[in-house]
């Protein structure tokens, strides 16, 4: 199974991936990390690279574009390799390179989603969606050493909520998966998620790689 762990930063994304890897490898169970792009095609990863800093990326087609190659590149190159030695986790995929289209270049964001979705290798079986309030996602970044990026400030960050909100929607009526929407606000709702997602991993039948 490929999960797909999605939200706004600060929400939790890399606490529920590290907790999920921690269990599964106390398990037993089969579980490998992948991140986000494949970083495969240098014009992508530059039209990545400004998305990722609120910059737009020629015009909105040629960016689109861009990001299918690298999404299509990463599940043929990157996913599917990993899928063959067990389940992954993917900490953000494909909706948030749609909400991040959407928002820079004024898109709707269910037509981004759409477009990505066609990607079959990339496909997520599961995704979960940290709903945390933005709030609470902002006060956490806050005691981060780092230095802000693009989207952690209170407006953009309150934008890309619910964008996510509309990109797991149209991710469900396009492909049919499913999405698990439940927020990381406490130590409560990191158990609930963790118990959750290894549940659906183990159900899931022997992980195999969709090309």
């Amino acid at each position: 199974m490929l999960l797909a762990i999605e939200g706004v930063s600060g929400a939790g994304k890399s606490t529920l991936r590290d907790r999920l890897l921690d269990t599964a490898h106390v398990e037993g169970l089969a579980l490998g990390h992948v991140g986000q792009f494949s970083w495969l095609s240098l014009p992508a990863t530059r039209t990545i690279v400004r998305l990722r800093s609120g910059l737009r990326a020629a015009d909105s087609t040629e960016a689109m574009s861009a990001v299918r190659l690298d999404l299509d590149l990463h599940g043929r190159h990157s996913l599917a390799p990993a899928l063959v030695r067990g389940h992954v986790v993917a900490d953000r995929l494909t909706l948030s390179t749609a909400c991040h289209l959407a928002l820079v270049h004024g898109l709707p964001v269910a037509d981004c989603v759409r477009h990505l979705a066609h990607v079959p290798a990339a496909r997520a079986e599961l995704t979960v969606l940290l709903t945390t309030p933005t709030g609470l996602c902002l006060e956490r970044l806050s005691r981060r050493a780092t230095q802000r990026r693009f989207g952690e400030d209170p407006d953009t960050a309150a934008r890309l909520a619910d964008l996510y909100d509309q990109a797991a929607t149209a991710w469900t009526e396009a492909t049919g998966l499913p999405v698990l929407r439940h927020p990381c606000s406490t130590g409560t709702d990191l158990d609930a998620l963790t118990a959750m997602s290894l549940s659906a991993l183990r159900q899931a039948p022997a992980p195999t790689a969709h090309i």
